[in-house]
């Protein structure tokens, strides 16, 4: 009896011992589990948490008065810049009220590096389509400038295309976040991350309904499923879950876990990209930063948490509107707003601001900076850094010349159908690139007609054969013997080439035997062009065209002169600013400067350009291609609207198979190409295929064209020269006199031979 009371008294010993040392060795289990959880969660916490998206931003945009605009143009930049009109004087940030002649618009703040300004309301007073003045509507004052704030145009998104925008929690008005609260834990700030209570009512509402009607996770418990876990439904990863909630509370204040919460929580769909936390939907379904939302706006965003592509009011406004109302209406008797709060919702309708599918804005253009970001950043950093990327790119000019090239290559299409009957992916193609030549800003680049059918970038990528675009840089050469009053000879000529008889061709007769070196240059006679050629050294244009760094290849051979030779269309481009920058060529920039998240300048990219030749040469030859326009084979021009003045080339290769324009003003220069993809014939020469598209582009932007001209530099000199002879004229006797300008070292000393 008693040995079986001492064996029954082991046994219980035995298993108090072992629920004993099982619970401590359990809780030692749970502890370090808890341990191990807490390292995960403060090393997530305390590093970067999200992986923000890089943003790609246009220029901002100068405005001052005196400037001319295009006033349709400027209305859809201010639409992308998400300005909108009201039947009233502005009242708030973002406002427009258009008033006969006059703009009323309540600026956005400005953010930029080194330009910070807070917005303000002003007006614009026009003149026709020019700005007569701008003025601060409150105070009254006469403004010299004011600039608009960039546009988005592009995100580095990563392999999650994630979008968003972070908030503080000292940012979110308090009835946002009563509405959040409402909607998914009330009682979040009384408990510790798991809320008995919740989960006991929630299993109540889901048996007496026979289903899953309602959640008893709290907001904590929401955050470590989201920002930590799968979204698998097992008991393994509900526990896991539990820990990770008690751990969190824990170890950081309620706050901090509202304000992470506040910026994870899926929030939607635009488009393939994901919209994440309050930051980016109040701005995608009302258009406004979170401070500005109101209640209704406030608690329709809480109302999406539960499913948000259910609740959406882009879906269904009716579902989110009654969703909204069951909240705002469990806000009123938690005591988070007043009756007359509730009132107001309940009356209030559902406006959502209205979005566009996201897409890349001159994806030619974001390719090509692509291309040069990889230098200063990893494709993860740029996916997750949320740096902000500030371009060169004007959008007006953007738009204006996508829309350019479209027109001009269907206008060619109709006026020759055999163009036009290609399938899509060898359709007739083209390019533009716009440039400010002084510093080498890429302002526009369109590398083809259509990005979703060939992805191929012609402006940058492109081999092809310059034709007499080239011939400038022959003129240039011959500067250094002949002036712009040497007779060049216009005879047939023949020329041997790797054993092969070459004889070049005007393409339209040309009567007379000999040709001023500007009128040659004027009307694109080939036959003076090689003769100038000759005379002062293929190997010396060769190195001249090394000079300009054009990167493909050329030889020492006749047709180089006629620009027998490819070329990509930026190097030409390039090449082109040098006259238009009084001889100093910059390199093209894309990127101006990046700012990370904080708003510190991380690259600021400094002008690179390289005096190439004398500001008298560049001068010498901005005035021989503007003969071109004046008189020549761009004289077209003077019928297309094209009232400023402009130095420019066209360019035409054999059969037809490339056309250019590159025309130029002090402030602007553009290069414009037709051509297809295989070397077929456009059966068009540049002045027919290129040039009006050029034209067009140039028409749709007068801020850039206000018709100033080069300023003549101190080496170059005037004189009164025979137009026969191109000697210094004979008073009363040179039937035909005119002015010609000269480098200071080239001024004719003769008189004319012929009428002496």
């Amino acid at each position: 009896m008693e040995r079986q009371k001492s064996s029954k008294s082991f046994i219980i010993r035995h298993l108090v011992r072992i629920i004993v040392w099982g619970s401590v060795a359990f809780i030692l289990m749970i502890t370090l589990y808890a341990w191990h959880l807490s390292a995960v969660i403060d090393k997530r916490f305390s590093a970067r948490r999200w992986s923000i998206p890089s943003r790609v931003y246009s220029d901002s945009t100068i405005l001052y008065p005196g400037q001319s605009l295009n006033p349709k143009s400027f209305r859809e930049k201010l639409g992308r810049l998400g300005y909108r009109g009201f039947p009233h004087a502005p009242m708030k940030k973002g406002d427009m009220y258009e008033n006969g002649s006059a703009l009323e618009l309540y600026l956005y703040d400005l953010s930029m590096p080194s330009k910070q300004r807070k917005g303000f309301p002003l007006r614009f007073n026009f003149q026709g389509n020019r700005i007569a003045s701008i003025v601060h509507r409150d105070t009254g004052e006469q403004l010299p400038l004011v600039e608009l704030e960039p546009e988005e145009i592009m995100f580095f998104f990563g392999r999650d295309r994630e979008q968003r925008r972070l908030v503080s929690i000292n940012e979110v008005p308090l009835h946002l976040k009563y509405a959040v609260l409402t909607a998914e834990d009330s009682r979040f700030y009384r408990h510790h991350g798991i809320d008995p209570r919740g989960i006991l009512r929630a299993l109540y509402t889901n048996i007496r309904h026979g289903a899953i009607r309602q959640g008893g996770s709290t907001l904590t418990q929401q955050l470590a499923k989201n920002y930590f876990l799968t979204p698998e439904r097992t008991v393994r990863r509900k526990v896991k879950e539990f820990l990770m909630a008690l751990t969190m509370e824990v170890m950081y204040d309620k706050d901090v876990i509202f304000e992470i919460y506040l910026n994870e929580i899926y929030l939607g769909q635009k488009g393939s990209i994901a919209v994440h936390g309050i930051g980016e939907a109040s701005h995608f379904y009302f258009g406004k930063e979170v401070q500005k939302l109101t209640v209704a706006e406030s608690a329709a965003i809480a109302g999406l948490i539960k499913g948000p592509n259910h609740y959406s009011p882009y879906i269904d406004p009716e579902r989110c509107r009654n969703r909204r109302d069951s909240i705002s209406q469990d806000m009123y008797r938690n005591g988070w707003i007043t009756k007359e709060e509730l009132e107001e919702v309940l009356e209030a309708s559902v406006n959502p601001v209205g979005y566009s599918a996201y897409r890349n804005k001159a994806p030619y253009f974001i390719d090509y900076l692509s291309g040069q970001l990889p230098v200063f950043y990893s494709a993860e950093d740029l996916a997750s850094r949320g740096l902000s990327i500030y371009t060169t790119l004007d959008t007006q000019v953007q738009m204006a010349a996508e829309r350019a090239l479209k027109r001009g290559l269907a206008r060619l299409e109709r006026a020759n159908p055999t163009l036009g009957n290609s399938p899509p992916d060898k359709q007739l193609q083209g390019a533009i690139i716009v440039m400010h030549p002084k510093t080498g800003y890429i302002l526009a680049m369109v590398g083809g007609r259509d990005y979703s059918v060939s992805q191929f970038n012609r402006s940058t990528q492109a081999r092809r054969q310059p034709g007499s675009a080239f011939k400038p840089f022959v003129y240039l050469t011959g500067l250094d013997e002949f002036t712009p009053s040497s007779l060049l000879s216009n005879e047939p000529k023949s020329y041997e080439i790797d054993g092969t008889i070459w004889q070049p061709q005007n393409i339209n007769p040309v009567a007379e035997n000999g040709l001023r070196l500007r009128t040659a240059l004027a009307r694109s006679d080939n036959l003076a062009t090689v003769d100038l050629a000759m005379k002062i050294g293929l190997k010396r244009i060769v190195n001249t065209a090394l000079m300009f760094r054009f990167s493909t290849p050329m030889k020492a051979q006749p047709s180089l002169a006629l620009g027998a030779f490819e070329v990509i269309p930026l190097e030409l481009a390039r090449a082109y600013c040098t006259f238009a920058a009084d001889g100093v060529q910059p390199y093209p920039v894309s990127m101006k400067t990046v700012v990370d998240e904080n708003g510190r300048i991380l690259e600021r990219r400094h002008l690179k350009i390289e005096r190439i030749i004398p500001p008298e040469k560049a001068y010498m030859m901005s005035s021989l291609l503007r003969s071109v326009v004046e008189e020549g084979t761009a004289r077209s021009l003077k019928w297309r609207n094209i009232t400023f003045p402009v130095a420019g080339k066209t360019g035409t290769t054999n059969n037809y198979r490339d056309a250019w324009f590159v025309g130029y003003t002090p402030d602007i220069i553009a290069l414009v190409w037709v051509g297809f993809d295989d070397g077929s014939s456009v059966f068009a020469q540049g002045s027919v295929a290129a040039l009006p598209i050029w034209a067009e582009l140039m028409s749709a932007l007068p801020q850039y064209t206000p018709g100033s001209w080069f300023r003549k530099p101190s080496g170059v000199v005037m004189r009164i020269v025979c137009s026969q002879s191109g000697q210094l004229a004979v008073k009363n006797r040179c039937p035909e006199p005119m002015e010609e300008i000269f480098l200071h070292m080239h001024v004719p000393g003769e008189y004319c031979r012929f009428h002496k």
